[in-house]
């Protein structure tokens, strides 16, 4: 059992989203580019360790935009529902 739902399970929910409602667009943009971010520096060893600080600065801020995400799918959810 899944404690959250994949990307791929609301795959159409966020492409409803992102066109409807322009701050769920930006969180999400946001949310990928920290995330492609964070895979690179964490790939480059050198530049790992000299910015751990900062890269963990970007996993507090990807881990709430993913918050801020899902609560935004399962309001949709909801309402879709009503």
């Amino acid at each position: 059992m899944r404690k959250t739902d994949t990307r791929q399970d609301n795959r159409e929910v966020i492409a409803e989203l992102k066109q409807k409602d322009s701050h769920f667009a930006n969180i999400f943009d946001e949310h990928t580019q920290l995330d492609e971010k964070i895979n690179q520096l964490e790939k480059d060893v050198v530049q790992h360790a000299s910015r751990d600080e900062e890269i963990e600065h970007m996993k507090r801020r990807k881990l709430y935009l993913k918050d801020e995400i899902y609560k935004a799918i399962e309001k949709n959810k909801l309402q879709s529902l009503s």
